[in-house]
């Protein structure tokens, strides 16, 4: 029984510090091929700022494990830098979850509502690629359904669930979560040792752009 005590503890105190080191900003040391790799310059949204482009899969576990330190790292980034989110298109069957970011977005909910995708798709299991059951899904969240219907399959939606597709191919996202910085500097769950090294690696692309500007 102690024994058990003493691993639920020092679970909580990993968690716990995994948590303040995505908080603090904590960087780590950067090996070009390993833990991240550089691709072919993309166009920045805003050259002013540094850009921060989190692409992610509501249904990928990793991308579900990474969110709490992901959402603390995001909510402390100075003002130098921008995030955005692209949900990644890597086949046909994730354009239904593409539509649900651009969805929440068009209703301007996903700070609200982001994270809760997450939490139904994992935790609770429901079949989100199926628009009903989303439809059925946004209700719960005291949203109109039939505009959640009407705004899910739009032509807008579907436009920019393509522009995802073709930046999906651009950035050569080969899995998520994938993390890009500045256009240039990629790293994911796959080069690292371990998912939670997601957040400092891309800390440390961070610095390393401002030392090359």
């Amino acid at each position: 029984m102690l024994a058990i005590v003493r691993a639920l503890v020092c679970g909580l105190c990993i968690a716990t510090a995994c948590a303040a080191q995505a908080q603090t900003g904590a960087t780590v040391a950067l090996s070009l091929g390993k833990n991240y790799r550089e691709i072919a310059q993309q166009p920045l949204a805003d050259g002013a700022r540094i850009e921060v482009i989190d692409f992610f899969f509501y249904g990928c576990p990793f991308c579900n494990q990474l969110r709490p330190m992901l959402e603390s790292w995001r909510k402390a980034l100075p003002a130098d830098v921008v995030f955005r989110r692209v949900p990644a298109v890597r086949r046909d069957s994730w354009v239904p979850l593409a539509r649900t970011y651009y969805t929440l977005e068009a209703l301007g909910e996903v700070e609200r509502l982001h994270e809760e995708v997450y939490k139904a798709y994992h935790d609770e299991e429901l079949h989100l690629s199926t628009p009903e059951v989303m439809a059925d899904w946004a209700r719960r969240q005291g949203l109109d359904r039939q505009k959640w219907l009407d705004l899910y399959h739009s032509a807008e939606t579907t436009r920019k669930v393509e522009q995802a597709r073709r930046m999906t191919e651009l950035y050569a996202i080969e899995g998520t979560p994938s993390v890009v910085v500045n256009g240039r500097y990629l790293t994911s769950s796959g080069m690292t040792d371990d998912v939670k090294l997601v957040v400092p690696v891309a800390q440390s692309l961070i610095g390393l752009v401002r030392a090359r500007r």
